[in-house]
């Protein structure tokens, strides 16, 4: 190994090599290509920055002037690219590397700067490195290796193509080097097509995989699904957590939900930018954020060091993506837990995706409040400040306290602001016992709130907010119907009191939204009316009354009833109302929109040209109306005209047109 690569290990502590890392920088397998399949968190891109420096050095130390790249990292997703780009900055910095990186989202003008100035290794995702290397931004004839990291997963989003244009482009004797945690039979078609004799290496087993994991199948009712996320993240206390949603909608929601409840936390999907996805990593690192939901697209590669709890909101689709999800945790040696999130309808998926995952997991109800208010008081008596030294400058405050408030005081002075600082746990539903049916409502009360249909309000926001400014149970919320310009909430009669209490005087929530009690109960808006004349009311059917509706006959405005005695040849409809007889209306005759046109020649009508009109009876409707027009001096032609050819000839007969 390289002194400065060497010197860049010590100084962040690494006294040994993972499994992985041992395996790839063994002295017989310098320059040759790998297939290194390992689990998550196993340290793969330590260990693939050590297995290609021997490749990009050669025999010197450290490295020349930056010009064309000597080496290609390609990762799936702008995070991994980013946080692989910050790893191998420290291990080769005191070998004098330069590293730029290209991604998406990111400023490509910004991007072919840095390359025109020169870079030995570049970080990149597929699509924005196949755009520099068709644009002529970047020089691909000094590379030395590529590696593909996480390569399964960029064939999952559909790199392929982008893949295979990049290895064509590369030199053919380069050193090629990919990473997976799975090996699929796509990786393996790849690997033999753009790979020379790839060594293989597997430093996973089914059996092992995720050592370092505590895996948590937790029993929940259909209904507390959220109520058991909020328990699960207070019970566990984990410095940072990640809650994870199948799609975007949920994240939002779940985000929402939580943030209400007074958790510190950060939305990851694919919908935000990049600079609101680095945002919210970088909160989860530097400690502003405790909790992040997010999609799977953070489930690859994302390293946050203090991750020590993940929870599956909805289980997800496959085993590969339930071990890259539960891998967040768990890695370089550190614990973690993986808690899947169970109601009954979703039992049997469970089971099957621990199975195909070859994953044992401790099957156990939720956490509820009690046991959840039990581990607060355990971390509240292991707290380190009960035997800590009293400081000089607070001894006064100490004596003063002592002296004026009795122990039972004090002690619950304390826990009354511990328990502050933390939100309160949910009351989940018994699972042992079948679900009650809920309880007449009762009296209640009407509420006014601010802001309504107009505002974007919506019930399932609202619910929360109230429960919490209001200090109410949801059992205590009635019907919340939202108008145009406010929301009228109902409230449990025996409730309103703690509600206005809570509320305070001034009878605003959230926002300055003013809330008003409303005296009897208000009328609803339903909404704008339909335009046009009212709808004809429905006819009655035989089955909703005795007697169908009556029918007129012709000449007549006596009813016929269709039980007694119907009119001749008239029969009882099988099934629905009579047909009644409606009397012919004679035709209206049709107007005639066509007028003769003005023949061409000497502009005389055909008649005083020697034309004579037709002789004899008319013996059609077409025929009457030509021997009046005939008569009437014009055009005997009543119907289609046709360009006359010529001039127009005049003889007995029917004249030519």
């Amino acid at each position: 190994m390289k002194q400065a690569l060497q010197d860049a290990l010590d100084a962040r502590g690494y006294s040994t090599l993972t499994d992985v890392q041992t395996a790839v920088t063994a002295t017989e397998l310098t320059g040759k290509d790998l297939l290194v399949s390992a689990q998550t968190g196993s340290g793969k891109t330590l260990g693939f920055g050590l297995a290609i420096a021997p490749n990009l050095l050669g025999d010197a130390e450290a490295f020349g002037q930056a010009d064309a790249p000597l080496a290609l990292v390609i990762a799936p997703t702008r995070e991994l690219a980013l946080q692989v780009k910050r790893e191998l900055a420290w291990l080769y910095a005191k070998a004098g590397a330069v590293l730029a990186s290209t991604v998406g989202g990111m400023d490509m003008r910004d991007e072919r700067r840095a390359l025109a100035r020169g870079a030995h290794i570049v970080v990149a995702t597929p699509g924005r490195l196949r755009d520099h290397i068709m644009r002529g931004s970047i020089e691909l004839g000094n590379l030395k290796a590529v590696v593909l990291d996480e390569a399964d997963e960029m064939l999952d989003l559909g790199f392929r193509e982008d893949l295979e244009f990049i290895l064509e482009q590369a030199p053919t004797d380069r050193q090629t080097l990919l990473f997976s945690a799975t090996v699929p039979a796509q990786i393996a078609k790849l690997a033999k097509s753009y790979q020379s004799d790839a060594v293989r290496i597997a430093t996973t087993s089914g059996a092992s995989q995720h050592a370092d994991i505590d895996y948590r199948a937790l029993r929940v009712s259909a209904r507390d699904g959220e109520n058991a996320i909020i328990n699960v993240l207070r019970y566990y206390e984990a410095p940072n957590a990640i809650v994870f949603c199948n799609t975007r909608a949920m994240v939002n929601r779940l985000t929402t939900r939580l943030s209400n409840r007074g958790f510190s936390v950060v939305a990851l999907s694919g919908e935000l930018s990049q600079g609101e996805r680095t945002h919210a990593l970088q909160a989860m690192r530097d400690g502003r954020a405790r909790v992040c939901v997010a999609t799977d697209v953070a489930a690859r590669g994302i390293d946050l060091p203090n991750l020590e709890l993940v929870i599956h909101a909805e289980l997800p689709t496959n085993q590969d993506t339930l071990l890259h999800r539960s891998g967040r945790t768990g890695r370089a040696g550190r614990k973690g837990v993986s808690a899947m999130i169970v109601p009954p309808a979703a039992r049997k998926k469970a089971e099957r995706l621990l199975g195909w995952a070859k994953l044992k997991a401790e099957w156990a109800d939720a956490p509820s409040a009690d046991e959840v208010s039990a581990r607060d008081d355990d971390r509240m008596l292991a707290d380190p400040d009960w035997t800590a030294e009293i400081e000089t400058s607070n001894q006064t405050t100490v004596d003063k306290l002592v002296a004026i408030f009795t122990p039972e005081q004090l002690a619950a002075a304390y826990v009354r602001l511990y328990r502050e600082k933390h939100t309160a746990p949910e009351d989940l539903s018994d699972l042992s016992e079948p679900e009650k049916p809920r309880a007449p409502f009762g009296p209640s009360v009407w509420f006014s709130l601010e802001g309504g249909r107009a505002a974007n309000a919506e019930p399932r926001r609202l619910l929360p907010m109230i429960c919490k400014m209001g200090n109410v149970s949801r059992e205590d919320i009635g019907a919340i119907r939202i108008q145009p310009d406010v929301s009228l909430i109902e409230i449990r009669e025996s409730a309103v009191k703690t509600f206005t209490d809570a509320v305070g005087p001034k009878m605003t929530l959230e926002g300055g939204a003013k809330i008003t009690r409303v005296s009897g109960a208000p009328k609803f808006d339903k909404g704008p009316r339909r335009e046009g004349p009212p709808p004809k009311p429905r006819a009655p059917r035989h089955d909703d009354s005795p007697a169908p509706a009556p029918a007129k006959t012709k000449g007549t405005t006596t009813p016929v009833d269709w039980n007694d005695d119907p009119a001749p040849r008239q029969k009882k409809p099988k099934g629905g109302k009579p047909k009644p007889k409606y009397e012919k209306k004679p035709e209206a005759p049709k107007a005639d929109a066509w007028k003769p046109r003005k023949p061409k020649g000497d502009g005389k009508p055909q008649q005083e040209r020697g034309a004579k009109p037709p002789q004899g009876k008319p013996s059609s409707k077409k025929n009457r109306a030509r021997q009046a027009a005939a008569k009437d001096g014009a055009s005997t032609r009543v119907h289609r005209m046709q360009k006359p050819k010529g001039k127009p000839k005049t003889g007995k007969g029917r004249p030519q047109t």
